[in-house]
């Protein structure tokens, strides 16, 4: 009988099914903060929106003038957080941000 409790013990901590197991955090995505899409303006370039905010996760194939910045954080496993921002563009100019942060204040011209 202990020779067969020795061997199911020996297993069960061997296979990794006890809890305590550490899962890693996985970011995914482009980092955008309220800071960055503060610096955007309407009718900027898609090289000086890509200069504020980097190359967009996901482009439009269909549709070149709308970019995504998609941002997801998993801890331990579980979706902790998920942002997500999508600028429009109208013959090569910035012409609209939609998404999970807006531009918080536009300075006089």
């Amino acid at each position: 009988m202990r020779k067969v409790l020795t061997v199911l013990l020996t297993t069960l901590l061997i296979s990794g099914c006890f809890p305590g197991v550490y899962k890693i955090d996985i970011p995914q995505g482009n980092i955008v903060t309220q800071e960055m899409v503060d610096q955007l303006r309407p009718g900027m370039t898609y090289n000086q929106v890509r200069f504020v905010l980097g190359t967009p996760l996901v482009t439009d194939t269909f549709n070149d003038e709308r970019w995504d910045y998609i941002y997801s954080l998993k801890k331990g496993g579980k979706t902790t957080s998920k942002e997500r921002v999508t600028l429009f563009f109208e013959d090569g100019r910035l012409s609209g941000i939609t998404g999970d942060y807006k531009p918080s204040s536009v300075p006089a011209q």
